[in-house]
């Protein structure tokens, strides 16, 4: 029974009995959901949530269409922050300099990056990083994980491309 839990992860040291089930928990560390709904684009970690969301959320839903390029949305705010690709508006403005932002997002890691500030720490080896995005890409390098792969020669990678 020694050879029951082989697979370990190498940030927590939990145990798991086969690669795929660790390639799950890694998520857990990562923030990785790579399945998103086409509907809202709410993302999941595991395929099996996905289509239970799709299930019980998108059985009678009302869509928002982009009037430029008719692009379908679940909820309105997020019409609003798309029409801003076509508009140009760019509400959220840095107070410490000239630029602008469509998404508030977008001026927090702005804001970061002038300051210097790295909230976001690896757990493994205490690396900082000022964005999630980029934690998430460097737990990766401890967790061997490559969600993504090529169409043509099934080649797996930690990076989209």
């Amino acid at each position: 029974h020694a050879d029951e839990k082989r697979y370990s992860c190498i940030i927590c040291k939990k145990h798991f009995p086969s690669n795929s089930q660790l390639i799950y928990h890694s998520r857990v560390h990562t923030g990785e959901k790579p399945y998103s709904c086409d509907i809202c684009n709410v993302s999941f970690s595991k395929k099996g949530n996905l289509s239970r969301h799709n299930s019980r959320i998108h059985t009678d839903w009302k869509l928002y269409f982009c009037s430029v390029c008719n692009e379908s949305f679940l909820m309105k705010r997020d019409l609003t922050r798309h029409t801003r690709i076509h508009t140009g508006e760019k509400p959220y403005s840095c107070n410490a300099c000239d630029k602008s932002f469509s998404q508030k997002s977008h001026l927090t890691n702005h804001r970061y990056a002038l300051t210097g500030k790295k909230p976001y720490s690896c757990s493994k080896c205490n690396k900082n990083f000022s964005r999630k995005s980029r934690l998430i890409l460097h737990i990766r390098n401890h967790t061997g994980e490559k969600p993504y792969s090529c169409g043509i020669c099934n080649k797996s990678f930690s990076r989209e491309s």
